[in-house]
């Protein structure tokens, strides 16, 4: 272990090179141990990349992918402006905000009012203007502004959704179907451009105990626009990352199977703790991340890197893992914590 001073930001010593993740995601051994994270906090970017103006998107995502690639990242995750279906509704801004805050959709004069925003409008030209900026062997993957279900239940609130499922079917699926065309057009337009190696779909799907709808209902109105977004991605010749949070072993064969996610991530201790998730799955679908969140903010650096190492030692000649959190890193992960984690790959590597 070669750090006492865990704050020290890690530098990696080799090149990005995209095939790495190609390989996890494939279920394959990689040339090197690699990494996955879907969002990291601005405060951290900033400290890994400062001086960038921020308020323009495309500086925006510079920043992004010089702090991704300073941490020894193959990719960088984005979300591509321009396009939102939450920008459209109403919140209070608090620590905490309930499901049905700023629902405004109740009924059919509510579904043919609302302002359905236009995925085509997006500023996909981003990436044109990152081209010349993304260092060789270096992928862009891009991910939604929420999900299928997340998207619903902010227009309609959860309570609502529960009520309008029972006394409103053709409705609700109207809603769904909705929110599927334009977040399925929105990954259409983002896959026409050759830096884009990968797509991330994220939708929360439940709580530690259960999906947040039954199986059956998430099948009737969720899953099919997932699947369909996989098949654009996978026609498209790209793999696909479902970023999931909640209880997810009860649906696995519909991730698996019916879906064909390449891989998943989110994973949590209390759930299902990645390490019981790579031997049971990682067969069948690419595990990535995993060091659970609360795990991490609460250890030593000193824990951190050993639970990571460890986790590199376990998959080394088996593949189909790449080490990252649990969900993200918010703020209040401690950052010498987080380059525990950096470290322990970067370590490996050599």
């Amino acid at each position: 272990m070669p750090l006492t001073n865990w704050d020290e930001i890690p530098r990696r010593t080799d090149e990005p090179d995209f095939n790495n993740l190609l390989a996890v995601l494939q279920r394959q051994v990689p040339r090197r141990f690699t990494m996955f994270e879907f969002i990291i906090n601005d405060r951290l970017l900033d400290r890994l990349a400062p001086r960038y103006d921020l308020s323009n998107p495309a500086d925006l995502l510079r920043r992004n992918v010089r702090a991704f690639h300073r941490l020894g990242f193959d990719y960088t995750s984005v979300l591509i402006p321009g396009f939102s279906f939450t920008d459209k509704v109403i919140r209070r801004k608090a620590e905490t905000v309930s499901l049905d805050e700023g629902a405004v959709i109740h009924n059919r004069k509510d579904f043919d009012a609302f302002p359905w925003p236009d995925p085509d409008i997006a500023s996909y030209d981003i990436f044109d203007h990152i081209a010349d900026d993304l260092p060789g062997g270096m992928k862009l993957i891009p991910f939604s502004p929420d999900g299928v279900l997340e998207n619903v239940t902010n227009l309609v609130g959860f309570k609502g959704l529960i009520y309008m499922m029972r006394d409103d079917p053709q409705l609700t699926e109207d809603i769904f179907d909705q929110v599927g065309t334009r977040l399925l057009r929105y990954y259409e337009k983002a896959l026409a451009y050759d830096c884009v190696g990968a797509c991330i779909v994220n939708d929360d799907w439940g709580y530690q105990t259960s999906t947040l709808f039954s199986p059956a209902t998430m099948r009737r109105y969720v899953f099919p626009w997932h699947k369909r977004i996989v098949e654009v991605c996978h026609k498209a010749g790209r793999p696909v990352v479902l970023h999931s949070c909640g209880r997810f072993d009860h649906i696995i064969e519909d991730i698996v199977e019916e879906m064909k996610f390449d891989g998943r991530h989110s994973y949590e201790d209390k759930i299902f703790p990645v390490e019981k998730a790579y031997e049971e799955y990682h067969n069948r679908i690419a595990i990535l991340g995993g060091i659970d969140v609360d795990f991490i903010a609460r250890s030593k650096p000193k824990e951190v890197y050993q639970r990571a190492r460890l986790m590199l030692e376990r998959v080394a000649d088996r593949g189909g893992y790449a080490l990252g959190t649990g969900n993200s890193v918010p703020e209040y992960v401690p950052d010498e914590n987080y380059f525990a984690l950096i470290w322990a790959a970067l370590d490996m590597r050599q």
